[in-house]
């Protein structure tokens, strides 16, 4: 009975060593590291070490606005457009140089008025249908024509608009098929950024057919050539991805699945982030710069400085509607105190409506100093020398942005500023997409707390998308009209000599200090962490980069 029980128990340990090592070949088969990760875990699942299953987890702050990049003004509606879609033209990595994509190449005439690209052949969107000239035209007819039947309800091509002008004054002449696969863009007049602006992500390529079938779901249900095909859209919690196995380009995309969580609160996120529950993330708190530093597990990522923070007054709204109001308030806050309380060193004060690292800007413009007495002393001069006798609504963002991680605490502290001067304050934060179409609307803000990443590497995407009249409504949610300044900008984006472009641009910056629509605030460089075997992934200036090239080490 010993030599049987011993016998039993030898054939019971080799049977063991053998089921061990079937799962432990079985574990190395998994992609990434695997750490912390359940190996029977469903491979769909967004919890645990995405890795595990070639998928990446994307921690980001706030939900989208939709998903058809044509009719989105919104940051977080672009990152997933720029997985899911291409662009004629597109951005060198970590830059805004353009270069070629679904356009091979492309050529312009003499006067600068007629552009001829070459597409790219054998290009198909995710539906199955091709990409063609053709395709080129209806998108570009379909933002473009203000009736055009593909717009739907609520639904406005702000982004067109501010790029290539309103209905009245459009830059596109004619967009046109010479054959399946050239497309000839004519002007009307020389548009200096015209190739920049192509190339942005709101002048995605969409599938025809994928617009005249789903209408109104298009924008929920996306469709476009990109190295990422849309599945599934989980509204304020996650978007998922999956590979475009016959994208046009070779050896991308090199994951097998993207999920884009919406992780409101930064600790959170952070948080997550720690736990291997999500893989990347945005918009990380300077305060746990320490910890991020410390964990050999996790990388710092910084996105260059290419952004601008700011209060906006509704000028067709008293008393915005005079400047000495708006000037006093920029007397009244406190940028330096809020970068240091709020951003971490990872900022600077803002005094123009566009970033120093971009071209064009006015360092010799002088800043409203933080001054309560010239503050106060400006107010009397309106005619309000107790202070504004109303209260007034302050818009403050819900979600965090690259450029504003916490808006409801930096509110908070210029709603004290202000009260030091007679102005009351009432904050409100309504949902993303609510408080977005509320600044468009202008009817229930005062002032206003929002921001912009530049998307081209053009001073006219800052100055002339966001404070000409022309973009109203639109981007310009400031409601701001100045003739001279428009007459500025519209010779700036039709002048081709790079030195006179840049000196009308500081003679713009000029015009709008002495206005004073908004209350500049602050130029941030993004904070990002990862896990630090994360590689293949290059941050744009923008704050829209593509995820093809990313890979687990």
């Amino acid at each position: 009975m010993e030599r049987g029980f011993r016998m039993r128990k030898k054939r019971w340990y080799s049977m063991f060593v053998m089921m061990l090592a079937a799962v432990i070949v079985l574990a190395g088969c998994g992609g990434g590291s695997g750490e912390g990760a359940d190996p029977a875990a469903d491979p769909s699942s967004d919890q645990g070490d995405a890795s595990q299953n070639n998928t990446l987890i994307f921690g980001r702050g706030g939900d989208s606005v939709a998903l058809d990049p044509s009719i989105t003004t919104d940051g977080e509606s672009s990152k997933v457009a720029q997985q899911v879609f291409d662009r004629l033209l597109e951005y060198e990595e970590g830059s805004t140089t353009v270069k070629p994509s679904l356009a091979e190449s492309y050529e312009v005439s003499a006067d600068g008025l007629v552009y001829t690209f070459k597409l790219r052949a054998g290009v198909k969107f995710h539906d199955g249908t091709d990409f063609n000239a053709d395709a080129v035209v209806f998108n570009f007819n379909r933002w473009s024509d203000p009736n055009s039947p593909y717009k739907f309800e609520g639904d406005s091509f702000d982004y067109y608009d501010s790029m290539f002008g309103s209905p009245d004054s459009r830059v596109i002449k004619e967009v046109k098929a010479v054959d399946d696969l050239t497309v000839q863009f004519t002007l009307n007049a020389p548009q200096a950024p015209f190739l920049q602006n192509i190339a942005m992500t709101s002048f995605s390529i969409a599938s025809p057919k994928a617009i005249e079938e789903k209408k109104e779901n298009f924008k929920s249900e996306p469709v476009g050539t990109g190295p990422f095909k849309f599945v599934e859209w989980k509204r304020n919690d996650s978007i998922t991805l999956e590979k475009n196995p016959d994208y046009w380009q070779e050896g991308l995309p090199k994951l097998d699945k993207v999920i884009i969580r919406s992780i409101p609160d930064n600790t959170a996120r952070f948080n997550a982030l720690q736990n291997k529950e999500i893989d990347i993330m945005e918009d990380l708190n300077a305060d746990d710069l320490t910890v991020l530093e410390s964990n050999p597990e996790l990388q710092k990522i910084e996105r260059p400085s290419f952004n601008v923070a700011y209060i906006g007054f509704n000028v067709k709204k008293k008393p915005f509607d005079n400047p000495l109001v708006r000037q006093a308030l920029n007397h009244a806050v406190n940028k330096q105190a809020l970068v240091d309380a709020f951003f971490g060193g990872s900022a600077i004060p803002a005094k123009n409506p566009m970033p120093p690292t971009l071209w064009g800007y006015n360092d010799s413009i002088q800043d409203y100093e933080y001054d309560l007495e010239k503050a106060k002393a400006l107010l009397a001069e309106a005619g309000y020398a107790n202070g504004l006798p109303e209260e007034v609504t302050f818009y403050a963002m819900p979600v965090s942005r690259p450029y504003m991680p916490d808006g409801k605490k930096v509110a908070e502290a210029i709603q004290a500023d202000f009260a030091k001067i007679g102005v009351k304050v009432n904050i409100q934060s309504p949902e993303w997409a609510t408080y977005l179409d509320d600044l468009k609307a202008g009817e229930k803000d005062d002032m206003y707390m929002l921001g912009w990443t530049g998307d081209n590497g053009d001073p006219d995407n800052f100055i002339y998308t966001l404070l000409d009249k022309d973009t109203i409504p639109g981007n310009n949610r400031s409601f701001y009209v100045n003739e001279e300044l428009h007459k500025v900008l519209v010779e700036a984006q039709q002048e081709t000599d790079q030195a006179k472009r840049t000196a009308l641009y500081e003679k713009a910056q000029e015009i709008i200090k002495k206005d004073a629509p908004w209350i500049p605030l602050v130029h941030t460089t993004p904070l990002m962490a990862a896990r630090s075997d994360l590689k293949g992934y290059t941050p744009s200036p923008t704050g829209t980069e593509p995820y093809s090239g990313i890979y687990f080490e």
